[in-house]
């Protein structure tokens, strides 16, 4: 047994569309252990989504696995088909989204969709459903449960409503919780509580966590580890440490670049030129050479190996061929150390 709660091995999917096969996420395999938070980041599109949803086998009917595997807690669950992963989902995987109302029934109490949560995986009785639903309100931080068990979600903010999700999520003691954009549309102060109490929950619980943004700075608070995905690949993958202050991938450091902390002196945000490929073609190479200045030749050539950094990081790009050109970082050495102070 490799102690892994989540393993994917060369996982492809592809969509099948009217226009060709859109290759989401290519070739991507990576770990995660109990109690440890992976932090996704990359641009919209990247396949971050679509690969924890392959997971959950909550993709639309046009898409597929086209190669690869998918071990959850020692399983192999590739090929399980629905009937198998209802007793998952829920049961060993469970998902909170971004927007909570896409999630909450508008119309039913909270602590009622949290009972049924409960029930629906484990047999007890009502006064016990309601007991743990009080629980778990408790443990999410949202006060007078008893009180507010009763409303519906519209009585609840938005920060609450996110709250009551995680809840939910959480309600038939799941092992791995994939966090898709759980912060993206709540205000600062919010975020902040909703990260707190992200860490606070895989302490208590020992969940293993995949946690999916945009926002780099939110991923650095909670991240043990960092994976960069770029058309569908990753790119990057490290400790939180080896990403923000030690990145090696071009990608990476243009995300780096385009954080607030490190604007021009101007004021002007950095940010990376060009679109990502329309990955129904993908371009021959690396990705990502088009909208690389450091690109070389190679680059448009051959796709390049995960090269090992160090015992933990690692990054597909050639600039690390021992062959190559020196390049150093263009992100301030100086203002990356001060923003990883800054956000820890």
């Amino acid at each position: 047994m490799s102690g892994n709660l989540l393993e994917l091995n060369n996982l492809s999917i592809s969509f099948d569309t009217p226009k060709g096969e859109v290759q989401a996420v290519r070739n991507v395999s990576l770990q995660l252990k109990p109690g440890e938070i992976l932090g996704v980041v990359g641009e919209s599109g990247c396949g971050k989504t679509v690969m924890c949803k392959s997971v959950m086998k909550l993709l639309p009917k046009n898409a597929h696995i086209k190669s690869g595997s998918i071990i959850v807690d020692g399983e192999d669950i590739t090929d399980y088909n629905e009937k198998k992963m209802r007793q998952l989902r829920g049961g060993k995987l469970s998902m909170v989204f971004q927007d909570p109302m896409t999630t909450l029934n508008p119309t039913i109490p909270i602590g009622k969709q949290i009972t049924e949560a409960i029930q629906k995986h484990k047999k007890v009785s009502n006064e016990e459903a309601k007991a743990r639903a009080i629980e778990l309100l408790d443990l999410v931080g949202i006060r007078d449960a008893n009180e507010r068990f009763k409303l519906q979600p519209h009585f609840f903010s938005g920060g609450m409503r996110q709250r009551c999700v995680i809840a939910v999520a959480l309600a038939s003691e799941p092992k791995i919780l994939f966090a898709d954009e759980a912060t993206t549309a709540l205000d600062v102060t919010v975020e902040e509580k909703i990260l707190n109490l992200l860490l606070d929950i895989r302490t208590k619980l020992n969940l293993g966590m995949i946690f999916i943004s945009h926002d780099l700075g939110a991923v650095a608070k909670v991240a043990d580890r960092v994976a960069v995905m770029y058309a569908g690949k990753i790119v990057e993958i490290g400790t939180a440490e080896d990403i923000y202050y030690d990145p090696r991938h071009p990608y990476t450091w243009g995300l780096l670049s385009s954080l607030p902390a490190l604007a021009k002196k101007d004021g002007e945000l950095n940010f990376i030129q060009g679109m990502p490929p329309i990955l129904i073609d993908p371009p021959p190479g690396d990705a990502f050479a088009v909208r690389n200045k450091y690109a070389m030749a190679i680059d448009y050539e051959k796709e390049p190996p995960m090269f090992p950094v160090s015992e933990t990081h690692s990054a597909a790009t050639w600039l690390l061929d021992e062959r190559a050109p020196r390049v150093v970082s263009p992100v301030n050495l100086r203002k990356r150390s001060a923003l990883w102070q800054q956000i820890q």
